[in-house]
């Protein structure tokens, strides 16, 4: 379901820039992940309320908003083709339909100009509006073929790195390469234009529209751009504090672990999230700490010393 990113801040879609930026403080002080350590309701809500005010924040993304919505703001969107189509597509534009109604998928209302190879069949993550129209049109009394559909499986790494697929086609016709961009995600769509059904009465084919499903990482979640990682540490590091080598994307760097670490605290290290074109996440590191599974008179001395020095009742605070 869609965001509407008024009611996230608690403003009126006619809220000043001051009411605007004031209720974003007020709720990024209480959502903090660092004040809400382990609470993943809280993270989210926090990327929600940060994703709102990015918009509503900028007087050209927050018009784009007010009138196509979330999708307005993504990378590439055209808004004059977007404006275009609403008004209703020309009469030599064979869009595709669904249930018999002039909707469009939404990957039609963005470009990529530049992204396709000469003479080449590789699209990038959207399409041209207008190019695709002028090819659909381009044969007189031609139909084009219909688009189809399918899936291609992507490792984690890959689909944040970038990668390129060697594809052969179930009717068993040449080997095709298909371009996955860097921060691609589950869910992405890769439009390869002429691999689709054939068209009719001498008309162009039509495309095969790849829906990419990236596979689980071992350790490591993600959620739009941003990445988490649960970190064992030792009862000795959350004591008195450490340095340790956490892996990122872009290789491995040394963090701070804070003296009196808790487990599920959390850290946030900016930009060493997911890459997408010009955006780019951040990595959140929650602790663990990880206790001895062996057993001996040694430990179980240490782990009596340990539980002595605590004071009170430990879920004293934990309550619905």
């Amino acid at each position: 379901m869609p965001v509407d990113f008024y009611k996230e801040l608690g403003v009126s879609r006619s809220a000043s820039d001051d009411e605007i930026k004031k209720a974003y403080r007020k709720l990024a002080a209480q959502l903090h992940p660092d004040k809400n350590p382990g609470d993943k309701k809280s993270e989210a809500r926090f990327k929600t309320v940060n994703r709102a005010y990015q918009a509503l924040s900028d007087s050209e993304k927050r018009k784009l908003y007010d009138e196509f919505g979330e999708e307005g703001l993504r990378e590439g969107f055209n808004s004059a083709a977007a404006r275009a189509y609403r008004g209703g597509p020309s009469p030599g534009y064979r869009g595709r339909r669904s249930g018999g109604s002039g909707s469009m998928n939404v990957e039609d209302l963005f470009s990529s100009p530049g992204n396709e190879p000469p003479g080449g069949g590789i699209g990038d993550l959207f399409g041209d509006l207008f190019s695709r129209a002028g090819r659909r049109g381009s044969s007189p009394g031609g139909m084009k073929g219909s688009d189809i559909a399918s899936e291609v499986s992507v490792d984690f790494i890959s689909a944040l790195r970038g990668a390129e697929l060697k594809l052969r086609l179930q009717d068993g016709g040449e080997e095709i390469t298909v371009r996955v961009p860097p921060g691609a995600g589950d869910g992405d769509k890769v439009r390869i234009a002429g691999h689709g059904a054939p068209g009719g009465y001498g008309g162009p084919p039509g495309d095969l529209i790849l829906n990419i499903r990236v596979s689980k990482h071992p350790h490591f979640e993600r959620s739009g751009l941003d990445l988490y990682l649960d970190l064992p540490i030792t009862v000795g590091e959350a004591y008195r504090g450490a340095k340790v080598r956490v892996p990122t994307p872009d290789g491995a760097i040394t963090l701070t672990v804070p003296k009196h670490a808790q487990s599920g605290q959390v850290a946030r290290l900016k930009g060493r999230g997911v890459k997408r074109k010009t955006e780019q996440g951040d990595l959140y590191i929650r602790f663990q700490i990880k206790l001895p599974v062996s057993e001996s008179d040694e430990i179980e001395a240490a782990v009596n010393t340990l539980e002595a020095a605590m004071t009170g009742d430990v879920r004293a605070d934990v309550h619905f």
